[in-house]
């Protein structure tokens, strides 16, 4: 336990994603190790790699030494260049090798937060280039929403569904709805004085209305639009998958469905990833 209640539930989220990810992999042949996932570019080792190196370079370890091939058509700017470097320097790593590390990080990673002592609002390091102070809470409510992302990812390149409804879920929902505001006043461009209905079905169930003012801004709450503009209606692991960016929306057109406008509709479809 630390020592602050209002982290443990993003410690214990990362505990249960990062655990069934050692689980899911342990078993796996050598072959399995190399299917793609949803990652552009990434395979399961390669996810894997770079949930071991995330959370090495949060313990403090030293960032690999290591030239990245030319090749990488994925890597497309800095912070992925960035993030590469833990991947592209296991990719020669055997299963074994990938699991030991895996559950050698799990441990030292472990005791590191049992023994967490500093405030919820402490200033740490962002482990993205550019080394910005974020607070220790932001922190660890990326890391449990990036590793179940991540278990996901893993899940379905495996074809071995589950934790869906976990506590991870429940912290990822809450980061994808966060961002709603900014896919349909933003990105999608809806009009002022515009409202629009996100409902999502299956194992985390919710509703929620983003709501544009009449400069433009866009807020989200859970009441609902007597006349939005669009109503989406889809299951939650296609929310999740649109909202992750491992999917086109065309290619799960036939999962949402659509009521309003449709070409405010599709525009906030297209630009429904709220994470890289």
């Amino acid at each position: 336990m630390t020592d602050h209640p209002s982290l443990q539930p993003y410690v214990d989220a990362w505990t249960e994603s990062i655990e069934a990810i050692s689980e899911l992999v342990s078993p796996l042949a050598e072959g399995e190790w190399n299917r793609r996932t949803a990652c552009p570019g990434w395979s399961v080792r390669d996810v894997v790699s770079h949930i071991i190196g995330m959370e090495c370079e949060l313990l403090g370890d030293p960032r690999p030494i290591h030239t990245l091939p030319r090749d990488l058509y994925h890597v497309v700017d800095e912070p992925s260049r960035h993030m590469e470097i833990q991947v592209d320097v296991r990719r020669h790593h055997t299963g074994p090798e990938m699991t030991s590390e895996l559950e050698y990080t799990i441990i030292r990673r472990s005791r590191q937060l049992r023994n967490e002592k500093r405030e919820p609002d402490a200033d740490v390091r962002d482990i993205m280039p550019g080394g910005s102070k974020i607070s220790l809470e932001l922190q660890l409510r990326m890391r449990a929403f990036d590793v179940w992302v991540h278990e996901q990812d893993l899940r379905r390149a495996l074809n071995t569904p589950g934790h869906l409804d976990s506590q991870g879920a429940a912290v990822a929902r809450d980061l994808f709805v966060q961002g709603l505001p900014k896919v349909v006043a933003k990105k999608a461009g809806a009009r002022p004085n515009t409202a629009v209905v996100v409902d999502v079905s299956g194992p985390v169930e919710f509703m929620r209305t983003v709501r544009v003012d009449a400069d433009g801004h866009g807020t989200v709450d859970g009441s609902p639009s007597l006349g939005p503009a669009v109503t989406l209606s889809l299951d939650w692991e296609t929310y999740v998958r649109l909202a992750a960016g491992r999917v086109r929306a065309d290619a799960v057109a036939d999962q949402v469905k659509v009521e309003g406008d449709a070409k405010l509709a599709r525009a906030i479809l297209e630009n429904f990833a709220v994470t890289p």
